[in-house]
């Protein structure tokens, strides 16, 4: 895989997530594109690679680069993957895919038209060693028929009026934030466990904070915390800080979901938790090396990540023995292994075995869902699957 070269757009948080992730599974990175040609060089030097791209175009005309990875605001990421595809790159894109579902249709049209490139998003969220095990369980009838979904994904990064990022705009991010940001990670994992397709939703969402005081520096991403800011300015701020969704799945299943950035003390807490007809699990992001399993008729368990009491599916992605923790950078790691040993493999007849454009997609029509839901006050129907 150290032949397949890999340009990443974007320098700040993941940027470097991709990157550190990216060498560790084994893969060649090139270069990497900032916001402008000083950031792009400065981020190549730091990071030890050949490029610091000037500019997007110098990206796509580089021949070495067989790969993209699109780390950048949402607002770039539609016309980013579209023209890295059409020069023939394949594409890793950070969620949201695009902006809107007719944007996210369009890109699973162009990849279906170019089944020799790898097109993938990156719910690295589903890589933890006890997700994967959780799916297994639950994929082969262990829980029974699942009666219904139930978690949170909640953080504190945005408590405060004060506390500030590109991601609270609109126009940056999308008229939906926490759902879109979070929630759809939630919504992804609930979906790779389960098998599970979210049929109709019904949401409430709020602004806690309608205006926040922007800083005239660049703040990156979770970092804001920290710093001691004097000069701002106000931002009015229409996306969500806190919502709650009611979830009905195809086959009669329900759900329940709430999404916070603005609850303290909680840094990056997703939990999910299902009910089956013969038992129970649940799983948290910040303990993620500890699977519960619940039981009616004997004791409840707790199952420790631990590869010789894995399952085969799961025990691909647990490198470290028992006791030896593994956490948020080893997913995008495994992530990165699955989508690049596929193109090595290179046979793109076989089913992706990571999270595709289609999930990308289905992730972009449940948050228009959402919003929809939350404006007119009740249940929303999710159309077709290319609506």
């Amino acid at each position: 895989m150290r032949d397949i070269g890999v340009a990443v757009l974007g320098t700040g948080f993941m940027g470097r997530v991709h990157v550190e992730a990216l060498r560790r599974a084994g893969v060649g990175v090139r270069g990497a594109l900032g916001s402008s040609a000083e950031k792009s060089r400065a981020f190549a030097e730091r990071h030890g690679l050949a490029q610091g791209y000037r500019d997007f175009d110098a990206v796509l005309a580089d021949r070495e680069v067989h790969a993209v990875h699109v780390g950048t605001p949402n607002r770039l990421h539609f016309a980013q993957v579209r023209a890295a595809l059409e020069a023939g790159k394949h594409v890793l894109c950070e969620k949201p895919l695009a902006l809107n579902a007719e944007e996210s249709a369009r890109l699973v049209e162009l990849a279906t038209k170019r089944p020799r490139q790898a097109a993938g998003v990156n719910y690295n969220l589903r890589y933890y060693p006890l997700c994967l095990e959780a799916r297994a369980r639950v994929r082969a009838g262990e829980l029974g028929r699942v009666f219904h979904v139930a978690g949170s994904y909640v953080q504190d990064w945005l408590l405060r009026e004060s506390d500030y990022n590109w991601r609270v705009l609109e126009g940056e991010g999308g008229a939906l934030r926490a759902v879109a940001d979070i929630g759809t990670h939630w919504l992804d994992l609930a979906h790779a466990v389960t098998g599970l397709e979210v049929e109709a939703v019904c949401a409430d969402l709020a602004t806690v904070h309608p205006a926040r005081r922007r800083p005239r520096c660049e703040v990156e991403t979770f970092q804001g915390k920290g710093r001691q800011v004097t000069e701002t300015e106000p931002v009015e701020i229409t996306t969500d800080d806190y919502g709650a969704i009611l979830l009905r799945f195809a086959g009669g299943a329900r759900g329940s979901l709430w999404v916070s950035q603005v609850t303290a003390g909680r840094k990056n807490a997703l939990r999910l938790e299902l009910a089956g007809s013969r038992r129970a699990l649940a799983w948290e992001s910040e303990r993620p090396n500890e699977l519960w399993l619940g039981e009616r008729d004997g004791p409840n368990g707790l199952l420790l990540k631990d590869p010789s009491l894995l399952g085969e599916y799961a025990r691909r992605a647990a490198d470290n023995p028992g006791g030896h923790n593994e956490g948020y950078a080893d997913t995008f790691k495994q992530l990165f292994r699955d989508f690049y040993g596929y193109i090595a493999a290179g046979n793109f007849d076989a089913p992706p075995p990571y999270p595709t454009f289609a999930d990308g997609h289905r992730e972009m029509r449940l948050c228009e869902a959402v919003l929809d839901s939350h404006r007119r006050g009740g249940w929303v129907t999710l159309k077709g699957a290319h609506a």
